[in-house]
């Protein structure tokens, strides 16, 4: 609200200097940004506020330089640029919301570099500028990138990054690059402004441009996740029949699964801290169904008090559905990737020919 209540007291004095002006002020055509800024004027305060209000803050730096550098509107310029204004917009008929009508519209009044850069953004990673952007972009990735570039540059990239997410991508680069990237960023001075937009410019044509080109992660890990999120009954099926067709691809799939037994493998303190998330009844309902191994490693990390109350329940419960032992046993292990995602816990997984107990 403060950028645009700043912008309130810009706007009053270039509309009052700019657009009452002689009618012998020279025609001249207006740029992208300069037809972008002049409609933002001729809108004034009250109408122009809601709409400064949905930009944010680089955006309305742009405009408010190009108001600053407009110079005399006369006005049949403001005349010629409301025609082709609204004449863009009503001859379209219908309206239509989608990737196409918006360049096609942001290039009605702004310069083709600019259009490219903000559509770039919209389609690219989550986030509102650069730095938050490459924050999304997956580690191994902005490391396989970074790895070319040279050690000074990287330190900058990372220092301005998501600082857990530059751990991740400096734990992914070669030892000795990753090592020299340190010593940089431990002696970084501040960046001069020219060499800070340098790098953007350079990491969004040259690396975020080609993002959407560069290869996914493993197909057979996508279809781990979803076979995680298969009940028991779903799992073993799907598994069955992929054995028949595709014995190695079903391997490599059930190497990669993070199950409920794979909990019983996680280190003490993380068993620990995911007994102490759970809901108690949750976590009884959960080792209901579980194997002898399991049960001995759960009650092994809790006190003996927690351990004969938690059994005791068990007792209580008395016969349950194999479905709700099910979906609570995936909901315990949700909370553990979430854990983990949060950098509570770490979950490791058993080596792969490892046999998990149904």
């Amino acid at each position: 609200m403060a950028a645009a209540a700043a912008l309130d007291q810009t706007t009053d004095q270039v509309l009052s200097k700019q657009l009452v002006v002689g009618a012998n002020a020279s025609q001249r055509a207006l740029l992208g940004d300069e037809k972008a800024a002049v409609l933002l004027l001729a809108l004034g305060p009250d109408f122009g506020k809601p709409i400064l209000e949905e930009l944010d803050e680089m955006e309305i730096r742009q405009l408010s330089r190009a108001m600053v550098k407009l110079g005399p509107i006369t006005p049949d310029m403001l005349d010629s640029l409301l025609i082709e204004f609204v004449t863009r917009v009503s001859s379209n008929g219908t309206i239509a919301g989608n990737s196409d009508t918006t360049e096609r519209l942001l290039l009605s009044f702004l310069p083709q570099d600019r259009v490219d850069s903000i559509m770039e953004e919209i389609r690219g990673p989550a986030g509102r500028n650069m730095w938050e952007k490459l924050s999304n972009v997956q580690e191994d990735i902005l490391a396989s990138y970074l790895k070319n570039e040279y050690p000074q540059t990287i330190a900058v990239v990372l220092s301005k990054i998501a600082t857990d997410h530059s751990g991740k991508v400096l734990a992914s680069l070669p030892e000795e690059l990753a090592m020299e990237v340190v010593q940089r960023m431990l002696a970084l001075d501040p960046v001069q402004k020219e060499i800070l937009e340098k790098i953007e410019t350079t990491l969004r044509t040259e690396f975020m441009s080609t993002l959407s080109h560069t290869k996914r992660r493993d197909s057979h890990e996508q279809m781990a996740e979803i076979f995680n999120s298969f009940d028991r009954q779903t799992e073993a099926r799907f598994i069955t029949t992929l054995e028949e067709r595709d014995r190695d691809g079903a391997d490599r799939i059930k190497a990669l699964m993070f199950t409920f037994e794979d909990l019983a493998r996680l280190e003490a303190s993380a068993i620990q801290t995911l007994v102490q998330k759970m809901d108690k009844k949750e976590l009884g309902l959960a080792l209901k169904g579980a194997n002898d191994t399991v049960k001995e490693v759960f009650f092994a990390n809790m006190s003996a008090r927690a351990g004969k109350m938690l059994k005791d329940d068990m007792e209580a419960m008395g016969p349950v559905r194999l479905k709700d032992v099910d979906e609570a046993q995936g909901r315990m292990v949700a909370t553990a990737k979430d854990l983990a995602a949060k950098g509570e816990i770490i979950i490791t997984k058993g080596k792969a020919d490892e046999e998990m107990i149904g």
